[in-house]
């Protein structure tokens, strides 16, 4: 084989199908943990996250983001415990929830998933 081919075994990386929010890891965490997840298009991308009651814990604007997997830890949501103020939450369930406005045709895309802070 010459320097100028590349071997069969090189794929592109893929496009995810579909957009989704994936399982935060480590879950139970203490006291930060990394929010994977997918987008099957470009999108404008939202997290928030809440505690048990409703009450709304911490807000990420993540801006616009191309279509791709966002599962590695260098690549995927990081959040730290921490409050929009910068107060370390206590330990308990909390629920995250992912915002994708995607193409007008395609609509938004809304998930919710739950994790818990154990200290």
């Amino acid at each position: 084989m010459n320097k100028t081919q590349l071997p069969h075994s090189i794929v592109p990386e893929r496009l995810p199908t579909t957009t989704q929010l994936l399982t935060n890891y480590p879950n139970p965490f203490n006291p930060e943990t990394w929010i994977p997840f997918q987008l099957s298009q470009n999108a404008e991308v939202r997290l928030t996250i809440y505690d048990v009651t409703g009450k709304s814990v911490r807000k990420m604007e993540l801006g616009h983001l191309t279509a791709g997997s966002y599962s590695q830890t260098e690549k995927a949501i990081y959040w730290d415990g921490q409050t929009e103020t910068g107060e370390q939450v206590g330990s308990g369930t909390y629920l995250y929830q992912s915002q994708a406005r995607l193409m007008p045709q395609a609509g938004d895309y809304t998930e919710t998933r739950k994790m818990v802070i154990l200290k």
